[in-house]
């Protein structure tokens, strides 16, 4: 039973995270095909967040605060295309490398 309650207290947990820190919206859909839709992407999207902060040991807001600015840029000036990639952090090396090993140098 005590297990049972610890359970429920993560379910919780990751619904109040999803308010938040995924910024989820309600969506008010009628038919089937688009509320299982959207329930695919909501919790699909809560996987990969309890995952990302499983695998880091931070919190899903720290997490995106810190690869929210990692962009490349591709800039195109007489036919020619150049990409810069983002400066990467250590902090935010630390994230890539905890979430896919094989990405991390």
């Amino acid at each position: 039973m005590i297990s049972s309650y610890h359970d429920l207290w993560h379910v919780e947990q990751s619904f109040r995270m999803s308010k938040t820190d995924l910024q989820a919206r309600p969506m008010f859909h009628h038919q089937r095909d688009a509320i299982e839709a959207h329930l695919t992407i909501v919790f699909t999207a809560l996987a990969i967040a309890r995952y990302m902060q499983n695998a880091t040991g931070l919190s899903l807001k720290k997490i995106i605060q810190t690869l929210r600015p990692l962009r490349t840029a591709r800039i195109a000036i007489n036919g020619a295309t150049q990409d810069f990639p983002p400066e990467i952090t250590a902090d935010a090396q630390h994230i890539i490398t905890a979430i896919n090993p094989e990405m991390g140098h």
